[in-house]
């Protein structure tokens, strides 16, 4: 959860040509301090400062809050560890959260928090509100065996959902018209480019294709289809 203060200007543009494909891994994270004391990100992408398009891993020092803030882009949350607060109630591990364009709250977390936060990503016409707890939500099998899907959302083509990996599971090779976005929330995810431990976050361009599969961990991952190039807010249009 952001606040929409002004960065640097050296920081306002990053992983923003859309046509390229971007690893970035755990192991080389640069975390920085957010405009509130005991906040810091770990920047994945960003258009524009921080009323503007970006996806971040946010990290809350135990006792850290932000003041209460509008969102007008809306914002995509998925809790990975501890526990987020806000006038809504409480957020543990595995909440999946999405926060509709205009909507505002006094986010905070008691003992500490990690989450996977994505800003301005919101088409016009979506609006709902989503809660989903993936610590009790059901699972779906998937296209081959070995995997199993939590569908999280779907609006206009783009697609969001948790997907299991048993060990040893190997998928298809295809392509993604759309693009395809992956943060491993555990395990080992694999392709024929190269293996991505937990926490590693993957953006494959529109139309790109691969053969992914998993060794003796298995994995799981988050993965959102169909947003790349797709028409949506912009701070411009709010």
């Amino acid at each position: 959860m952001i606040a929409e203060k002004p960065l640097p200007q050296q920081l306002t543009r990053l992983n923003d040509d859309f046509d390229q494909r971007i690893v970035a891994h755990a192991a080389d994270a640069v975390w920085r301090q957010s405009p509130q004391p005991g906040v810091e990100r770990r920047m994945l992408d960003r258009v524009g400062a921080e009323i503007g398009r970006s996806t971040s891993i946010v990290r809350y020092a135990p006792g850290s809050a932000y003041s209460a803030h509008i969102h007008g882009g809306g914002e995509e949350i998925l809790v990975l560890d501890g526990v987020l607060t806000d006038e809504s109630g409480d957020y543990p591990a595995g909440s999946y959260v999405r926060n509709p364009p205009g909507t505002t709250h006094t986010p905070s977390s008691r003992e500490g928090c990690t989450l996977f936060a994505k800003l301005w990503q919101f088409a016009a016409d979506d609006r709902d509100r989503v809660h989903i707890d993936t610590r009790r939500a059901d699972w779906h099998p998937g296209l081959v065996p070995g995997l199993s899907v939590m569908p999280l959302h779907g609006h206009d083509g783009i697609s969001t959902a948790l997907v299991r990996w048993a060990p040893n599971t190997r998928f298809n090779t295809h392509s993604h018209p759309g693009g395809e976005e992956i943060l491993v929330l555990s395990g080992v995810f694999r392709d024929e480019a190269g293996e991505y431990p937990e926490g590693s976050w993957l953006r494959n361009p529109r139309w790109s294709s691969h053969t992914p599969f998993t060794g003796e961990q298995g994995a799981l991952i988050y993965v959102k289809v169909g947003h790349l190039g797709a028409t949506l807010l912009s701070p411009q249009e709010s």
